[in-house]
């Protein structure tokens, strides 16, 4: 728990969010999970405050966020995600806004580290329609999806690679922009694309890339 307030106030000390905004949430052996409170600024968020709920979506103590049905939803279809984070990332959210996600972005570190960072259509903040289709674009082995005119969701095995794969992804957002607002990107072809999954696979496995 000390571990999700601590990346509460980084989300915010780096500007991921302002005021009241964003969301994480931690599972908990029980099968459900513990998640920030509502209408509470991340940045004075204490552990006290932070809300446990049961696997079914019904908070023991405390008034969950209003984005529980998000992090419910992740859960349920992925039994490897330990944590997510939820944030309005501004390059990222401004990605979304003309219909672009780094889905197709030509950044190497992007690609192997993320993935294919889909754009979820947009619901209303909350539903239970977002919170489906948010699972559904991360898939089995997604690690980020953003959420048009809204925000983005990262996930990971534990709040330290959920934090840090968001902030991985608004770095590559902001870079992405400011090449957008310069001209027009090159795409990488089809086979670099092929390439670098292939590394992707090797460097989440964790073993040694080999040479071609």
């Amino acid at each position: 728990m000390k571990e999700l307030v601590k990346y509460s106030r980084l989300l915010h000390k780096k500007g991921l969010i302002s005021a009241t905004d964003g969301n994480l949430s931690g599972r908990l052996p029980s099968g459900g999970f513990v998640v920030t409170p509502s209408g509470i600024p991340k940045r004075e968020i204490t552990e006290k405050m932070l809300v446990k709920m049961d696997r079914a979506g019904k908070a023991v103590s405390g008034k969950a966020s209003s984005e529980w049905q998000l992090h419910k939803a992740i859960y349920a279809s992925r039994k490897d995600v330990g944590a997510v984070v939820h944030a309005h990332p501004p390059y990222a959210v401004a990605l979304s806004l003309l219909g672009r996600s780094l889905e197709d972005c030509p950044l190497s570190e992007v690609r192997i580290s993320l993935g294919a960072v889909k754009l979820v259509p947009y619901e209303e903040p909350g539903s239970a329609a977002l919170a489906e289709n948010a699972a559904r674009a991360l898939g089995k082995e997604g690690k980020a999806v953003i959420l048009a005119n809204h925000g983005a969701v990262a996930v990971g095995r534990d709040i330290r690679s959920a934090y840090y794969r968001m902030e991985a992804l608004e770095h590559a957002a902001k870079i992405y922009y400011h090449a957008l607002t310069l001209g027009r990107p090159k795409p990488f072809s089809a086979a670099v694309r092929k390439r670098l999954d292939e590394i992707a696979k090797i460097y989440n496995s964790g073993r040694s890339l080999k040479k071609r």
